[in-house]
């Protein structure tokens, strides 16, 4: 290199355009790279988050089956304790029936018997 000669030749300059140009390059693929996996790590938790509403909604969904079929128990369980509660009132209707039948068929037996022994008295 002459003595005076101050600065980079040529070749050099050409040489550190080429190195500055691939260092370039490499930044701009880091930086997309880190995008990218800054894009992928967000659509990760975007799933995360669709999948927990996903749980959330079924958990919801099945505590309203269940209440139904709760509900549903209560009614049936109601609609056997009246039909219960109704055959007992019909129940107690036949024997009060019977009761009266019997007093009644007494009673005739009572005139007919009396009518018999000749001990009725007219008027």
């Amino acid at each position: 290199m002459p003595e005076g000669k101050k600065g980079k030749t040529r070749k050099e300059k050409k040489e550190r355009k080429g190195t500055e140009s691939k260092e370039k390059k490499e930044k701009e693929r880091n930086e997309e790279g880190r995008g990218e996996e800054r894009r992928r790590e967000e659509k990760r938790r975007e799933e995360k988050r669709r999948e927990e509403k996903r749980r959330e909604e079924k958990r919801r969904e099945e505590k309203r089956r269940e209440e139904k079929r709760r509900e549903e128990k209560r009614r049936e369980e109601k609609r056997r304790e009246e039909r219960r509660r109704e055959e007992k009132r019909r129940e107690e209707k036949r024997r009060e029936e019977k009761r009266r039948e019997e007093k009644r068929r007494e009673k005739r037996e009572k005139k007919n018997q009396e009518r018999l022994s000749g001990n009725v008295t007219l008027g």
